[in-house]
């Protein structure tokens, strides 16, 4: 064997330790060619659905629609939403949708599963979840990636207020939108559906109150035609109008 053949084995022999010496520290992480898995603007850290394939709301998170196809089918839920005026707000208060957070609002996904609603919540969007001693329900920290802001909150129960519940139809805006008139069992389902329910920055869930897409839309543009998605889901199956400003916002989200 040639000198030069003998250096060229030794040479592949010590780049395949170096290899094996990587794939130890992280090559699950990588796809074929050696691209991060988690690369790219469009994808979100951790688990995320498309709002069009997840219609009940029981998959985690919410992804960004990228391309024109997504877009078309998302244009056409939103247009199939009705209008109204946005009605009076006279005899609203949260516990005419039931107490906060209630297991028993029968008719919607994990209703009676022996844990509230909060908690069913952070546990399905949350990751690394840790439950207090004893216990398979009451979370006490996790990651959460929020797609309002597009940030990773590593959320601790000390701090609970840190993470909070988002109604992305919010319950004020449903009152003022008929709910008003609706019997207390399908306003208790509207509270407690996952479909209505993303955990976020309770900065963020605070600065939206109880507004509209025409007043208030997620920070991070990325998200902004899934949530618009989102909330004409969750309008269409409570049989919610919406107003003709907030139809046009959403409607121009997604590329309308």
């Amino acid at each position: 064997m040639s000198h030069k053949l003998r250096r060229t084995q030794g040479k592949t022999a010590v780049l395949a330790v170096v290899i094996a010496a990587v794939c130890v520290a992280g090559c699950d992480d990588l796809e074929p060619g050696g691209t991060s898995a988690g690369a790219g603007p469009d994808k979100a850290p951790g688990r995320a659905a498309s709002p069009l394939v997840n219609p009940d709301g029981t998959k985690p998170g919410l992804a960004a629609l990228t391309s024109e196809a997504d877009e078309t089918k998302a244009r056409t839920t939103i247009e199939e939403l009705t209008t109204k005026g946005r009605g009076p707000k006279t005899g609203y208060e949260r516990n005419r949708f039931g107490y906060a957070w209630m297991d028993t609002a029968d008719g919607v996904p994990l209703a009676r599963n022996g844990c509230d609603t909060r908690n069913d919540l952070l546990k399905l969007h949350g990751q690394d979840v840790e439950f207090r001693r004893g216990s398979d329900c009451v979370v006490v920290s996790m990651n959460l990636y929020d797609p309002y802001t597009g940030k990773d909150i590593a959320w601790k129960k000390a701090k609970a207020t840190e993470v909070q519940i988002d109604h992305v139809v919010p319950l004020s805006y449903a009152w003022q939108m008929g709910a008003s008139r609706w019997s207390k069992e399908k306003r208790q389902q509207l509270a407690n559906d996952v479909l209505n329910l993303l955990p976020v920055s309770g900065a963020t869930n605070s600065a939206k109150r109880d507004s509209g897409p025409a007043s208030w839309l997620p920070p991070n543009k990325s998200i902004r035609c899934s949530y618009a998605v989102r909330f004409a889901q969750v309008a269409e199956k409570y049989e919610l109008p919406v107003t003709a400003p907030d139809k046009g916002m959403m409607l121009k989200q997604c590329g309308g």
